[in-house]
């Protein structure tokens, strides 16, 4: 009879795996755009995730797990989060690019941007796949509710800070980078998050000490 490996302690306050215990890297950010991370859920116990740490850094965050999201009402509910107003309907915004080759395998084009949704940051909710450039692709093909969002396209990316993951196209970011570039754009204000990624560094940082050193380094 075989039996099954016991599972990792886990962090009671990040909920990950105690040796990749994101919590001392936690750094609240007041922002107003709204963010809902959807997780596939391969990256729920990755070390190298930047998910979890974006969530917890974000009051107006809320994080779901899972590959197909068919659900319309699900992507529109209101949070439970500090700051949240059930009365207030939020406009979706997915984060992800425009890609001629996404229509090729049947996904139909987005709707365009309405211009109007950018002058109100605070009625806006953005949503995020978290996942392998692949995993995010399946999760857009299988979840008709995301092909039919309008979606933002990220303008004047800086290089990736994400030393740990390797980049499979050139100007991909983490979920914690990319997130962040988007909310600098919808709310006009690079500041407030840089504390964040100034603390992202930290932990790319440390992920890097744990990788056994090369020869000759």
């Amino acid at each position: 009879m075989n039996e099954s490996s016991p599972r990792r302690p886990h962090c009671a306050g990040c909920l990950r795996p105690q040796s990749a215990c994101v919590c001392a890297w936690i750094t609240p950010v007041a922002h107003e755009v709204e963010v809902l991370i959807l997780q596939h859920p391969l990256e729920v116990d990755h070390p190298k995730g930047s998910a979890r740490l974006l969530h917890l850094s974000l009051p107006r965050s809320r994080m779901l797990t899972g590959e197909v999201f068919a659900d319309e009402y699900l992507l529109a509910a209101p949070f439970e989060a500090p700051g949240a107003v059930a009365d207030a309907p939020r406009h979706n915004l997915l984060l992800y690019p425009d890609s001629p080759q996404d229509q090729a395998l049947g996904v139909p084009a987005p709707p365009a941007l309405p211009a109007g949704w950018l002058r109100e940051p605070s009625r806006l909710r953005l949503i995020v796949l978290d996942g392998t450039w692949r995993k995010s692709r399946k999760m857009l093909y299988i979840s008709p509710p995301l092909q039919h969002l309008p979606r933002l396209s990220l303008q004047g990316l800086p290089p990736s800070r994400y030393g740990i993951r390797k980049a499979h196209r050139p100007g991909q970011l983490s979920t914690l980078e990319a997130t962040c570039a988007a909310l600098m754009q919808l709310e006009g204000d690079a500041g407030k998050f840089e504390p964040l990624l100034t603390a992202f560094d930290s932990f790319v940082a440390q992920q890097l000490g744990y990788l056994p050193s090369r020869p000759g380094q």
